[in-house]
C-alpha cells in the first residue's frame, strides 16, 4: 500500500491533474470477477476503456483536435476485491490523469491539457458504455448477465468449498453454523437523513460509476494519501474487535446510509470470508493505461524526468566488514530493491526514524543475528 503510493508519487505521476474513478459492478458478476482473472481483466479494461473514451472525446470536442487519435490518456487502477462488510465486492479504483497530452503537427513535445470535472451526463455515459461492453465481454465467454448464478459451476466442480465461501460472501450469508444461509448480522444505529447534493455518480444496469475526487498533481501529499487509500488492504486489524460471546465485529470506516456501522460474524464465517478475499494466483491487482504503461513509447515524455534515487536498505554490516568477494562476482551489477526498506517507509507515513537512537540521536545498526 504505502510502498506502491511512494512508488507512484515519486517515479510516475506527473504533476498535472488527476481524478479518482471508482466503478462498482452487478452483484452476480463478482463471484465471477473473484476468481476468473481473464474475465475479470476483460471487465477492468471495459470500464477504463469507457473512461478513455469519455476523455478523448471531450477533448476533440474543447481542443478542436481534429481526431480523437490525437488525445492521449493515462491512468493507474486499482482493483479491490471486498466491501466494508468483507463481502467479495470485485470493483476497481482508477486514478486518471485528469485530461489529455497532445502533440502538434511540428512534432513538439507533448503537452498536457486539462479537461476538468465531467458532467453528471457524461459519467452516465462512461457507465452505459461499460455496461454495454461487459454484456458483450459476457457473451464471448459464453455467459449473459441475466444468467449468471449464485455459484459458477466450474469452480464448485474444481473447488466446492472455495466455491461456497465466494457465494456466501458476495451474497452475505452466514456460511456455517446453525443459522448457516441467513443474513449475515450487522450492528445499525438510529441516523439522520441528510439531502445529498448533485454528485459525479451515475448508475445503469447494476454498473455504478463515481468521478468526484479531484486532485491538484502539485499536492503530491493527499496524491500520495489518495493512493494508498486506493491500495489500502480488505482488512484493517484496528477496526477488529472480539466479543465476550466469542463473535467477530468489524466496525466500517463510515456507517451505511441506513445507520449499518458494522457486521457481527462468527470465527468460522470470519475465515470463510477472509479465504474467499484472498486473490488466486497471478491475478493482478494493479494496472497501468495509456502514457503511463511500461510498453508506451510516450511514457518517457510523460514520467518525472529524473525517478528519485531509491533509499539505502540497512546493512547487517558495517562497510568495514562487508565480506569480500571475488572479482567475477564483483563485476556483476548488484540489483537495484523492488520496494522501499520498511524503516523509510514508517518514516515517510508516519514520520517515525525507527533507526535514530533515543539516547544519543545516532543511528542504529544491526550488531548480531
Amino acid at each position: 500500500m504505502s510502498d506502491a503510493a511512494a512508488h507512484l508519487v515519486d517515479d510516475v505521476l506527473p504533476e498535472v491533474p488527476t481524478r479518482q474513478w471508482v466503478c462498482s459492478l452487478p452483484w452476480r458478476l463478482r463471484i465471477l470477477l473473484g476468481y476468473d482473472r481473464r474475465l475479470c481483466a476483460e471487465v477492468m479494461s471495459a470500464f477504463t476503456g469507457a473512461v478513455s473514451r469519455s476523455l478523448r472525446r471531450r477533448a476533440k470536442a474543447q481542443l478542436g483536435l481534429p481526431s480523437v487519435d490525437d488525445a492521449h490518456v493515462g491512468a493507474v487502477t486499482f482493483i479491490q476485491r471486498s466491501d466494508s462488510a468483507l463481502r467479495l465486492n470485485v470493483h476497481a479504483h482508477s486514478l486518471f490523469i485528469d485530461g489529455v497530452y497532445v502533440r502538434d503537427a511540428t512534432g513538439k513535445p507533448l503537452e498536457f491539457h486539462a479537461l476538468g470535472a465531467p458532467t453528471f451526463e457524461e459519467v452516465e455515459q462512461v457507465a452505459q458504455w461499460t455496461h454495454a461492453r461487459i454484456v458483450k465481454v459476457l457473451l464471448g465467454h459464453g455467459r449473459t448477465l441475466d444468467g449468471l448464478g449464485d455459484e459458477p459451476a466450474e469452480l464448485t466442480h474444481d473447488q466446492p468449498v472455495l466455491a461456497s465461501c465466494y457465494a456466501a460472501s458476495a451474497s452475505d450469508v452466514q456460511l456455517l453454523g446453525d443459522n448457516a444461509g441467513q443474513k449475515t448480522l450487522k450492528l445499525v444505529q438510529p441516523v439522520r437523513a441528510v439531502r445529498l447534493e448533485a454528485r459525479a455518480l451515475a448508475e445503469f444496469g447494476g454498473v455504478n460509476v463515481h468521478a468526484e475526487v479531484a486532485i491538484d498533481g502539485r499536492d503530491r501529499q493527499r496524491l500520495e494519501h489518495v493512493l494508498r487509500y486506493m491500495a489500502r488492504p480488505p482488512l484493517a486489524l484496528d477496526r477488529l474487535s472480539l466479543r465476550d460471546d466469542g463473535y467477530v465485529v468489524y466496525r466500517f470506516k463510515k456507517a451505511w446510509r441506513d445507520g449499518t456501522h458494522a457486521v457481527v460474524l462468527s470465527p468460522a464465517d470470519f475465515i470463510a470470508r477472509l479465504c474467499a478475499l484472498v486473490p488466486p494466483p497471478r491475478f493482478h491487482l494493479m494496472r497501468y493505461l495509456g502514457v503511463l504503461a511500461g510498453h508506451s513509447s510516450l511514457r518517457a515524455e510523460v514520467v518525472p524526468k529524473k525517478p528519485a534515487a531509491p533509499p539505502k536498505q540497512l546493512s547487517l554490516f558495517d562497510d568495514a566488514d562487508e565480506p569480500t568477494t571475488s572479482a567475477k562476482s564483483a563485476t556483476k551489477k548488484t540489483a537495484e530493491p523492488s520496494r522501499h526498506p520498511w524503516s523509510w517507509l514508517l518514516q515517510r507515513v508516519f514520520a517515525v526514524d525507527i533507526l535514530k537512537c533515543e539516547k544519543c540521536g545516532g543511528r542504529l545498526r544491526i550488531v548480531e543475528v
